[in-house]
């Protein structure tokens, strides 16, 4: 019982400082709107961002995390007599400079080659006999040049927040939650300031953004470092020699890298989109960005929270082979997902024109902003529970050591994107790859739940048969809620029409957002459902 309350108490703490971060992020992502809308320019950002953010994710946020916490957690459960407590703080030091050294030699090498990856997120005009070649040729040497010196700025972002990481895995591993969840807080603080008062003095805002995002990298390091001081271990460089032959780190590498395949072919998704994205016309890039950002807002608020509380959890319960309690864990933490996705799914749809207009609508954002960025994200946030259930479910395999099979089902999830997205953006523009990449993380779903036959511990009869009757469950209650909420809308959107940004469109969202809630919290609160009892009684307590 014990480990199952410790999901929601770790969780609301840490929900609430993902809160905080996914609010600035959606600033920053405002902040981007009003100054750069869907133009070259805010295609352009996207693009040079993508690139270092693919790799921080490879090497920062899943492959050392999964791999380190795992077996930090093991050093600390050996006790901490003065042999262990030795051990461990070697295993960090090699760790530290493992990391260092990698992402520097990846950085230094991004920069230089730069100039020639860039051309593959750029289509060059191939009709000389156009009649607008030299335009078209014009613009497209603007927007390569554009994307090189962005990138080449934001390139070192990839080193300082892989430190980040590492720190933030430390202070998971000790439980400590807090302080990792509140620096993207200030990352986005930093690059909205940076765009607002360095603008005036660069080329375009994009250059402003772009300053921000290496100096909000470097806070992020920077602020976890007390944190870290205080839980007494000692953070320095070892030698090359001792960090390749700690047996520790030599773990670690051998977890990281059947996980880097994977997430590499499940990140490339977003190469991928980015480029099929930028030969399909202007705007769509961005666009596209837009949207993720509502999803990750959402995504992020609890999905993010949860998987990274489970993770020690289910790694400590593991070890010491509670395999009820871990199957247990796991069943309520795919059924919390699937409690919010649903709903917020449904609510997107009917909500998704006014919330977009609400939130981005200004300036550089205009009607057709609007249109591009909507189009996108009805396709996107059809794939939502899908995606906040991968986040949910691989941890359950990293926990036992296992990163092979949630590998496969990545590359398997890849694969289908690729195809997908080669075919829909034809058809379909920027809407079809929002789809392909729903139905990638369908499929990447599917193959997780299959995959779990092979691990022993693991209850797949209970845990399916589980979800999926939830996952009904909340599917009826959602179109239950879905039908007054859609007519109140309609209502109001008409009644609230002319009033301006705020009340014209923040109104509707607003009331049609209660209506929901209300009708959907009835549902669980007559049905007594589990899930909402145990959120229920930690929010008396």
């Amino acid at each position: 019982m014990k480990e199952k309350n410790s999901i929601v108490k770790s969780g609301l703490v840490l929900t609430l400082m993902t809160f905080a971060s996914r609010i600035m992020g959606l600033i920053r992502e405002m902040t981007k709107a009003a100054f750069l809308g869907t133009s070259m320019y805010a295609d352009a950002f996207a693009t040079a961002f993508m690139i270092p953010n693919l790799l921080r994710r490879l090497f920062a946020e899943n492959a050392i995390s999964v791999a380190f916490i795992p077996t930090f957690k093991k050093y600390l459960a050996n006790g901490d007599d003065e042999k262990n407590h030795s051990e461990t703080q070697e295993f960090l030091k090699a760790t530290f400079t493992l990391v260092s050294f990698l992402t520097a030699c990846v950085v230094v090498l991004g920069i230089i080659i730069t100039p020639y990856l860039v051309p593959v997120f750029c289509k060059k005009p191939v009709d000389p006999a156009a009649a607008d070649y030299a335009m078209q040729l014009q613009a497209w040497l603007l927007k390569k040049d554009e994307i090189t010196i962005l990138t080449r700025i934001m390139f070192p972002y990839l080193f300082v927040i892989s430190i980040a990481a590492f720190f933030q895995g430390i202070l998971n591993g000790c439980k400590i939650f807090a302080p990792s969840g509140f620096t993207p807080v200030l990352f986005n603080g930093i690059v909205i300031l940076a765009t607002y008062i360095l603008s005036p003095f660069t080329s375009n805002p994009a250059r402003a953004m772009s300053i921000g995002v290496i100096v909000g990298g470097c806070i992020q390091a920077l602020f976890q470092w007390p944190f870290i001081h205080k839980t007494g271990w000692k953070i320095c460089f070892t030698s090359l020699k001792k960090t390749f032959t700690n047996p520790g780190t030599r773990r670690v590498m051998t977890l990281i890298l059947p996980t880097i395949v994977g997430m590499a072919a499940y990140q490339l998704n977003d190469v991928v989109s980015t480029a099929l994205a930028n030969r399909t016309g202007d705007g769509i890039a961005s666009s596209l960005q837009y949207s993720l950002r509502l999803q990750e807002l959402i995504l992020g608020l609890f999905a993010v929270s949860i998987g990274t509380v489970i993770l020690p959890d289910l790694s400590g319960l593991a070890n010491n082979k509670k395999w009820d309690e871990f199957n247990s864990m796991l069943i309520q933490a795919i059924k919390i997902m699937t409690l919010i996705s649903i709903p917020v799914t449904a609510y997107s749809l009917i909500s998704g024109k006014e919330l977009i207009s609400l939130l981005y609508k200004s300036r550089s954002f205009d009607d057709n902003s609007v249109a591009l960025t909507l189009g996108a994200f009805k396709f996107h946030i059809a794939g939502l529970l899908f995606i906040a259930l991968n986040r949910i479910i691989s941890p359950a395999f990293y926990a036992q050591g296992n990163t092979k099979l949630p590998t496969t089902a990545g590359i398997i999830s890849f694969g289908v994107n690729i195809v997908l997205a080669l075919v829909l953006a034809r058809l379909m523009k920027g809407n079809g790859i929002a789809l392909a990449l729903s139905v990638a993380s369908l499929f990447n779903t599917i193959f997780l739940f299959v995959f779990m036959k092979r691990m022993e511990a693991i209850e797949v009869g209970k845990v399916l048969k589980g979800a999926v009757l939830y996952a009904l469950k909340m599917c009826a209650f959602s179109a239950i809620a879905a039908v007054p909420t859609y007519f109140v809308h309609k209502l109001m959107t008409g009644f609230f029409e002319g009033h301006g940004r705020i009340v014209g469109f923040g109104a509707p969202v607003m009331i049609s957002a209660i209506v929901f809630g209300i009708v959907g919290v009835l549902e669980l609160v007559i049905t007594r459902d589990e899930i909402i009892s145990v959120i229920l009684k930690k929010v008396k307590r």
